[in-house]
């Protein structure tokens, strides 16, 4: 499997957000978790309505770690989960197919692939995307690689800062900067 990157250029992922919310509010909400939470996909796609319908945080046992994940929902996702999910039961799941079934990966990975591709992007895209932008945007607003290692489960703070793409990012900069 491919390593994918994550969105760095914030006007970029802003086209992404815009041709998905022409879109649908589904495919937004999708892409819009996934940037601001920093889940797996498989943990957003296993999320139903009663986990987020007039709640204030996410409370998950990760499918991967098996661990217990509470974070408070934020300001940006509030108002489109509370207005989502208005319509919607309890036990829905909260991605669904337009069959009604609960959305599955593959179904994710194409809607996120076509909308980069439609906005340019040239990185290599994948539902993986959305948690190592997360991540990426929030070591630049914070440079805290410890929170940002807690937050991911991560072993050690350079496998955080290789996953998110500081690691390469430092390393074309020095490239760049080098000139004998």
């Amino acid at each position: 499997m491919a390593t994918v990157e994550p969105i760095r250029n914030l006007d970029d992922l802003r086209k992404v957000e815009k041709i998905l919310k022409n879109q649908s509010s589904r495919d937004l909400l999708l892409f819009t978790i996934g940037t601001n939470c920093g889940l797996r996909i498989s943990d957003i796609l296993a999320l139903d309505i009663k986990d987020i319908k007039g709640k204030n945080y996410i409370q998950i046992v990760e499918k991967k770690t098996k661990k217990y994940k509470k974070f408070p929902i934020n300001s940006k996702l509030k108002p489109m989960l509370d207005d989502y999910a208005k319509d919607k039961n309890y036990d829905e799941p909260l991605f669904q197919s337009i069959y009604h079934n609960r959305l599955e990966r593959f179904a994710a990975y194409h809607i996120i692939k076509k909308a980069c591709s439609k906005a340019g992007l040239e990185e290599r895209i994948g539902t993986h995307t959305l948690r190592k932008t997360f991540g990426y945007h929030h070591y630049k607003k914070y440079k805290d690689v410890a929170m940002l290692q807690k937050i991911f489960n991560h072993s050690s703070p350079q496998i955080t800062l290789r996953y998110i793409g500081i690691e390469q990012d430092q390393i074309n900069e020095s490239y760049a900067n080098f000139i004998l």
